[in-house]
């Protein structure tokens, strides 16, 4: 089920009457409303693949038991490798065991020796690089003694499907949201209707900006031999918005609809385009996968500390894992390598921490300095987004190859109308850059005005949403 479907919007306000006022009586009412309201969400693709989230929410959930319950340090890291094992090894079968039988074929190939080797007909389950490191979260503080197990399977099992956020994050801590479903919650109209401005912002970032710009990407990128530079740059830039407009929207939907239910997400983009460099990026940019990474990976790795060559050796490790995370191809690993690459500098010279302000503190305006490092950074940005998009590592290095050609001075051969839309966008998220998302306007005082701005908003979305698309993260 979409957020921008027409069965979700018959479907949302009907489970907020029932569980504000119908199961309302009690906590573990409303928890197993959720869970099935959830399990019907996700089932509502492929009822199949609800065999494989019961399945990992039962040995998660036992497997937190059995940590807490263990005598030795030996028997909790067995049932914490039965855990990583699972849940990995969904994550091998239906996203990784094809491209790792290709790349050995193609190996094999490229020596001379043909082999056949096996592949797997089978889909991608929706959501399940999200939910599976979810739930290896909880199992991993477990072990590590940060949390409690949980004797309560429906809150747990609605924990690991909450639909809001079940399919493309943000990427839930048990410790952040598990406790969220033990406390008594009351209907705040505040938090709600903050809720539903942030549903608004993020429709509006999904269906007019990212759907409009990914019609434009989609053809330069389909056809880049036949475009200018100029051309060239601009399918690249539009594919920037894109991604950002459909996965940020997909978070503030998220965000924002758990609102209606009482419950906090996390923020998972913190304006990222406005980045004076890159680590300041990765730290606006899909905040939960990369504190994800940080505190299960990075860390324990040895992070920023050690000798030169384990500097570096732990850097490249967490941004090309980063990079498979999203997809089985090279692509994706050569743009984390190359995000890597322009990290490295700044965490040699200790400069990874400078900006960890917002940009352009105290005042409306940004000033040169600052505008040329948020330019230079989001140039770079571009460049690596290449790689995201490229269907193969070939398509790639052309693409970038012709981008950097006199032509880049010629104008533009496509329709430039997504650029109204992008600079609606960077406006209203430039205002609120201190904020949580792009549509706080606590600062107007007059109704009217902030009500004018809705309805604005809201045409846009009515008239301008470009031919519904899928979000890009649903593949991941």
């Amino acid at each position: 089920m979409l957020f921008n479907s027409f069965e979700f919007l018959i479907f949302l306000p009907i489970v907020f009457l029932l569980y504000w006022f119908v199961f309302n009586k009690s906590i573990k009412l409303q928890n197993f409303l959720l869970l099935v309201v959830s399990y019907i969400f996700y089932g509502w693709w492929d009822y199949r693949f609800l065999s494989l989230i019961l399945f990992s929410s039962i040995i998660d959930y036992y497997c937190g038991l059995f940590i807490e319950n263990a005598n030795t340090q030996k028997s909790k890291k067995n049932w914490l490798t039965i855990s990583m094992f699972v849940n990995l090894g969904f994550l091998g079968v239906f996203k990784y065991f094809n491209f790792f039988s290709q790349s050995l074929e193609e190996a094999f190939l490229s020596f001379g020796y043909q082999i056949d080797t096996l592949t797997l007909n089978i889909i991608l389950p929706v959501g399940i690089s999200f939910y599976t490191f979810q739930t290896m979260s909880y199992t991993i503080d477990v072990y590590r003694g940060n949390l409690k197990p949980t004797r309560d399977p429906v809150a747990f099992f609605a924990f690991v499907s909450f639909f809001p956020q079940l399919v493309a994050g943000p990427i839930e801590r048990a410790t952040n949201l598990l406790p969220q479903f033990y406390k008594k919650r009351k209907f705040d109209y505040g938090r709600a209707a903050d809720g539903l401005r942030q549903i608004l912002w993020g429709l509006f970032k999904k269906i007019v900006v990212a759907d409009n710009c990914a019609l434009i990407a989609n053809q330069v990128f389909d056809n880049y031999a036949d475009y200018n530079a100029s051309t060239l740059f601009v399918g690249a830039l539009f594919f920037a918005f894109q991604i950002y407009g459909d996965f940020s929207g997909y978070s503030d939907i998220a965000i924002g609809t758990s609102r209606l239910f009482g419950f906090n997400l996390m923020q998972n983009f913190a304006f990222p385009y406005f980045s004076r460099d890159i680590a300041e990026f990765w730290r606006r940019w899909h905040i939960s996968l990369s504190t994800w990474f940080r505190d299960y990976v990075y860390i324990p790795l040895g992070g920023s500390k050690g000798n030169l060559s384990k500097k570096i050796r732990n850097t490249f490790i967490i941004f090309i894992v980063s990079g498979f995370w999203h997809g089985a191809n090279w692509t994706f690993m050569i743009w984390g390598a190359l995000n890597a690459i322009y990290f490295l500098p700044l965490l040699l010279l200790n400069k990874n921490r400078k900006n960890t302000n917002n940009v352009a503190e105290n005042s409306v305006f940004i000033g040169f300095k600052e505008l040329l490092q948020v330019t230079t950074t989001f140039l770079i940005t571009i460049l690596a987004w290449v790689f995201f998009r490229a269907p193969s590592v070939n398509v790639a290095f052309n693409y970038i190859y012709n981008l950097f050609s006199i032509t880049i001075l010629d104008i533009p051969t496509v329709d430039l109308k997504p650029f109204i839309f992008i600079f609606i966008l960077v406006f209203f998220e430039w205002l609120n850059r201190k904020q949580q998302h792009g549509l706080v306007l606590s600062n107007v005082n007059f109704a009217l005005f902030r009500w004018t701005i809705y309805t604005f908003i809201f045409c846009l979305i009515l008239i301008f949403g470009a031919k519904s698309q899928s979000f890009i993260y649903f593949q991941f």
